[in-house]
C-alpha cells in the first residue's frame, strides 16, 4: 500500500512539474527528481523496465535543467 502511494505521489509530482517547466528551471529540476523518486518505484516494486525508463527521464531532465542555467 505505501509503495503504490510512493509511485502514485511520484508520477503525479512528474506530470505537475512537467506541466509548470515554462515558468522557470526550478521546475525542470524537481522534475528530474519526481523522475528518479518514480524511478526507484520502479525498482522497488519489481517493474524494472519502468524503473530504467524513468532513471533516464531524470538524466534528460537533468541535463535540460543544466542547459537552461547555462542559457539564462
Amino acid at each position: 500500500m505505501m509503495l503504490t502511494a510512493f509511485g502514485a505521489g511520484s508520477v503525479t509530482l512528474m506530470m505537475l512539474f512537467y506541466a509548470f517547466e515554462s515558468r522557470g528551471a526550478a521546475f525542470t529540476l524537481l522534475f528530474a527528481i519526481a523522475c528518479f523518486a518514480a524511478s526507484a518505484y520502479g525498482w522497488l516494486a519489481g517493474t524494472w523496465p519502468f524503473g530504467v525508463v524513468e532513471l533516464a527521464w531524470g538524466f534528460v531532465a537533468l541535463w535540460r535543467w543544466k542547459a537552461r542555467r547555462a542559457n539564462a
